[in-house]
């Protein structure tokens, strides 16, 4: 089964090219068989759809995934593992955290957006055709229609708002094709919206397979494409639908959704199911050592479990950590790490013991005589940035801990079985409160606000959190998203959809704000899928690139 996904998923790509990392395993699989003959039958539809949930696993939870979907924003910058450190060449992807040399050849946008997302594409496409004749019974075969176009929107959705005007069909293809088409943004969404109808109408409101498209997750996708197209009255329809589903509840308090033991919450609608079995993951979870901080060289600290691996790929921006009224606000302490305990009797200096204080780091300013006489190492806020809010220190930092996993194997094992979770019942709460903004009332838009503000209030501190009306503006709503969603993977799509992000970044990434152009709201074409269309007058690379 394993051989036979991949062969399925790798082998019908729906680009112009075909990809010379797939030839060598088709050719040991199947020499001479014929490829759609494995649709023909129940079980090959539904490795098929099996496929394309797949294809969420190259871009959700791992390195460059966060780098294309996160970093190059307002909120995150680069640390010093991620190439940032002075030393030429330490780390090639750099560029697409900070635009600088942001090329076209670039791997990333290949490996985790583009090959995916169209791999997927073409296996539903493939699929479709013999959905009705493969003889599945009546009730599946409707259902599993409507989670391939379902995913079918997903990848189109992640596809479009990636590089805009997209190669665009319905059609399978097995061999080489070597002509693409660039399809008018608006004709995709009319098939998005298409799909996504069908899906609302046809896919069960739960499943016991966790991690399969339920019709609470296509309301809830709908609800966030008609908001990314302007279409905020029919946002927020979609938005109140799943606000007032009984299925779905905010958990009372935010930092219980990053316990690693309660990941199948009420709050989560659709989610990439990682699992305990590293072999079926197809690479894991990599989120909790990306945003680590390097402590382990630190008198009294060792590595551990607990702790984490430390990647030190991603580290927050000022502004980020500035969001946040951390005496009134639990998103603070339950999004980030800022104090790590002694861990390591070897190396303890004299008069502290395990358990207590090693490392603080504070996102306020630290003045001399709270330092002194303290045994533990400080950094605070003017010791890691600049006051403009480039960094000077890349690797020691306030770090994420949303996606911690102290049960993985080892304190060296990369691979984490922890969830990500692509769409939780606040975004609904977000969504509606910037389509009532957008439709002129901000009266509503705040009410939507405090309930998630009321959820995320250290007690005793509800009254400071509550916001009115008139502090309700887009740039306070993309704030309010920055301190719900920090490190969720959709900071890109939330900037890009608002028109925010050239200006965001320059204004609070220094990093990448020297660099960010107009034209940065797309991402470059794949340099060998234009290279390989015969068509070039017609596949043309995207402006600026």
């Amino acid at each position: 089964m394993k051989n036979l996904t991949y062969y399925i998923g790798c082998g019908l790509l729906l680009s112009a090219l075909a990809f010379s990392s797939c030839e060598k395993q088709l050719e040991e699989y199947n020499p001479g068989g014929t490829t759609e003959q494995l649709y023909n039958t129940p079980e090959g539809i539904e490795t098929a759809v099996n496929a394309a949930y797949s294809y969420n696993r190259p871009m959700f939870g791992k390195e460059s995934g966060f780098a294309l979907l996160e970093m190059g924003t307002d909120i995150w910058t680069t640390g010093a593992n991620a190439g940032a450190t002075g030393i030429a060449g330490a780390y090639p992807q750099t560029p697409i955290m900070n635009y600088d040399g942001f090329t076209t050849d670039n791997p990333w946008l290949s490996s985790t957006l583009w090959q995916p997302s169209y791999a997927a594409i073409n296996t539903i496409n493939v699929a479709m055709k013999y959905v009705k004749t493969a003889g599945l019974p009546a009730t599946r075969q409707t259902s599993i229609e409507a989670e391939m176009r379902f995913l079918r929107a997903w990848y189109y959705w992640i596809i479009t708002e990636s590089f805009g005007d997209p190669h665009f069909t319905l059609e399978g293809t097995q061999g080489m094709t070597t002509t693409a088409n660039r399809t008018p943004t608006a004709d995709v969404y009319k098939q998005i919206f298409e799909d996504l109808k069908f899906a609302v109408d046809n896919l069960p409101t739960t499943s016991a397979d966790y991690g399969r498209a339920t019709k609470g997750a296509a309301q809830a996708f709908l609800a966030r494409v008609y908001l990314t197209r302007g279409m905020n009255q029919e946002a927020l329809d979609y938005a109140k639908l799943l606000i007032g589903n009984a299925q779905y509840k905010l958990l009372p308090d935010y930092a219980s959704l990053w316990q690693i033991n309660n990941q199948a919450n009420q709050e989560v609608i659709w989610t990439v199911n990682y699992v305990s079995n590293l072999n079926n993951n197809g690479g894991s979870n990599y989120g909790h050592a990306l945003f680590l901080m390097e402590y382990k060289d630190f008198p009294g600290m060792k590595r551990d479990l607990s702790n984490g691996l430390s990647y030190m790929r991603y580290m927050p921006t000022r502004y980020l950590l500035n969001l946040f009224n951390e005496s009134a606000d639990a998103r603070y302490q339950a999004s980030f790490k800022s104090t790590w305990l002694a861990n390591n009797s070897q190396t303890l200096p004299a008069g502290m013991n395990l358990g207590d204080t090693a490392i603080y780091i504070s996102k306020t300013s630290v003045p001399a005589e709270t330092r002194a006489g303290k045994r533990y190492a400080i950094y605070d806020i003017n010791d890691v940035y600049n006051a403009d809010g480039s960094p000077k220190d890349r690797f020691h930092y306030v770090a994420l801990r949303k996606f911690d996993d102290p049960l993985r194997v080892s304190e060296n094992e990369i691979q984490s079985s922890r969830d990500v979770f692509l769409i939780r019942l606040a975004e609904m709460y977000l969504i509606a409160a910037e389509a009532s903004f957008n439709l002129g009332d901000a009266t509503s838009a705040a009410q939507y606000v405090n309930t998630l503000r009321n959820r995320a209030s250290i007690p005793g501190h509800q009254a400071e959190m509550q916001v009115q009306a008139s502090d309700i503006s887009l740039d306070f709503l993309l704030d309010e998203r920055a301190r719900e969603f920090a490190g969720e993977q959709m900071r890109w799509f939330d900037l890009k959809r608002t028109g925010k992000l050239v200006e965001r970044v320059k204004k609070s990434n220094p990093d990448a704000g020297a660099y960010i152009q107009d034209y940065h709201v797309r991402r470059p074409i794949p340099q060998a899928d234009i290279d390989a269309a015969t068509n070039k007058s017609e596949f043309v690379q995207n402006p600026g690139y």
